[in-house]
């Protein structure tokens, strides 16, 4: 239920965001930014206890943030944007904002949402290939964010939307062994 609700919470925050953005004609820079600030996130151990620490006060987080949006170059509205969050102690979300926002400017663009996680770091011309198949499967243009994930030992997850498609060698794997004690 906790999660439900943080991430109707999420929603909210991203649309409020989408909605000043797109007055001020800032999409992509605040795309960019929320993209660059989740990856820090995920890069730091550091970072990623300021934003989940209930020990570190509003105070603290508000400055850090302020600091490292600074130093980044972000864009105002997303250094307005993510002091609003630290003050109400919602940094934790950061990951489902920037992923809501992204939703919502694919919508906006046409475009569909693809999340990939791959074994194994793909190739600029994988990716190209990849993109090539699900434009031709779904018609639109793709944005994907790619992962890599090592326990999928081989192969590619694919979700699109509720769809997904998983070709990694661990699900087949996990397969023929359910295949095989049944038997």
């Amino acid at each position: 239920m906790a999660k439900a609700s943080s991430s109707l919470a999420a929603e909210r925050y991203a649309r409020a965001l989408f909605e000043l953005a797109n007055e001020e004609g800032a999409l992509d820079a605040v795309a960019g930014d929320l993209t660059a600030l989740v990856g820090l996130i995920d890069e730091s151990a550091d970072l990623a206890r300021l934003v989940r620490s209930p020990v570190f006060s509003r105070d603290q987080q508000g400055k850090a943030m302020a600091e490292i949006l600074s130093t980044a170059g972000a864009a105002p509205l997303t250094q307005k944007f993510i002091g609003l969050v630290a003050e109400n102690r919602r940094l934790f979300m950061l990951p489902q904002i920037a992923k809501a926002f992204r939703l919502l400017l694919a919508k906006q663009r046409g475009e569909i949402a693809a999340e990939v996680k791959a074994a194994h770091p793909l190739t600029d011309a994988q990716v190209a290939d990849l993109k090539a198949t699900l434009k031709a499967a779904y018609g639109k243009e793709p944005q994907l964010t790619v992962s890599v994930d090592p326990s999928l030992i081989a192969g590619l997850v694919v979700k699109v939307g509720s769809k997904m498609i998983d070709s990694s060698l661990k699900t087949k794997l996990l397969n023929l062994k359910t295949a095989l004690t049944e038997a």
